[in-house]
């Protein structure tokens, strides 16, 4: 395996734990199919990925996880359910597509920027939730749940067709992520210096 194909299974394993923090089974749907129908090519110790019952049983799957973002509260409960869930299912997506490599390497490489990647854009979804369950009551979560399953299947096809791009477009949402998540804690550092400051 050559270093460019090295780096683009590295990055398609990115790409796709990214996909999986935004929604578990989708992503993982996703690449099923594309191994099942030769779109995509596996480790051999993760073939079962791309079997029909691998198929069938990541679609109920899917379809559950879906339609629980959609029941109010159950969606905030889901967030704190799904965390750990992510980051070992980016883990495992990540290994399953990285592929020639020494299995030191290839776990290291896996749980480091596939569980970590997972583990950060989940955190995006809890962060973006809790302040739309905060502000609208609840009333804008549906909104948030629908723009991250089509993330979740955008990334995850941008994955699998241009896994630099995805790389890319990963990375870009992480440095996102790390400056919202700045803004809001000076936010809320600025807000209770003002609670507890006398009043003139």
């Amino acid at each position: 395996m050559s270093g460019m194909d090295t780096a683009v299974s590295i990055a398609l394993g990115i790409g796709l734990a990214a996909a999986v923090g935004f929604r578990i089974f989708l992503p993982l749907l996703v690449a099923a199919i594309a191994a099942y129908t030769g779109h995509l090519h596996l480790d051999d110790q993760f073939a079962w990925l791309g079997s029909l019952t691998a198929i069938t049983m990541l679609s109920v799957a899917a379809v559950v996880e879906i339609l629980a973002y959609y029941i109010p509260a159950v969606d905030n409960l889901l967030d704190s359910v799904t965390a750990p869930l992510a980051l070992v299912a980016g883990t495992v997506v990540s290994a399953a597509v990285i592929t020639d490599m020494p299995p030191l390497i290839k776990w290291s490489t896996a749980i480091i920027a596939g569980g970590g990647v997972a583990a950060i854009t989940q955190g995006v979804t809890t962060l973006v939730r809790a302040k739309s369950t905060a502000f609208t009551a609840g009333l804008g979560n549906p909104v948030v749940s629908t723009v991250e399953m089509f993330a979740a299947v955008i990334i995850a096809l941008l994955a699998l067709l241009a896994p630099l791009a995805a790389l890319a477009l990963v990375v870009a949402i992480c440095w996102a992520t790390v400056r919202t998540v700045r803004r809001f804690l000076r936010n809320d550092r600025a807000a209770k210096q003002r609670a507890q400051s006398p009043a003139p």
